[in-house]
């Protein structure tokens, strides 16, 4: 009887402490969670940023590009039908 009491004795504070440990280390594990989420929101939002960025120069170059088509095509054409002196 008094070996189970002994063991009923000391297994209470062990699996107090143990019980602490574990709920540390799952905190930080949350904490840790936490700052990589961030961190991944940042660099997405980053990246979206970026993205509409090259969008926007991509639409600027290919405006650039047909307008100038077009303005060369009319040049082509005028000097077609222009005579030739």
């Amino acid at each position: 009887m008094n070996v189970a009491f002994a063991f009923l004795a000391l297994s209470i504070p062990i699996l107090a402490i143990l019980g602490w440990v574990i709920t540390d280390w799952m905190r930080f594990k949350e904490k840790q969670l936490g700052a990589i989420s961030a961190d991944t929101a940042e660099k997405a939002a980053q990246y979206v940023a970026k993205t509409e960025r090259l969008e926007q120069r991509v639409a600027v170059l290919e405006r650039i590009l047909t307008d100038r088509s077009i303005v060369l095509a009319d040049e082509i054409d005028r000097l077609r039908d222009a005579p030739i002196n």
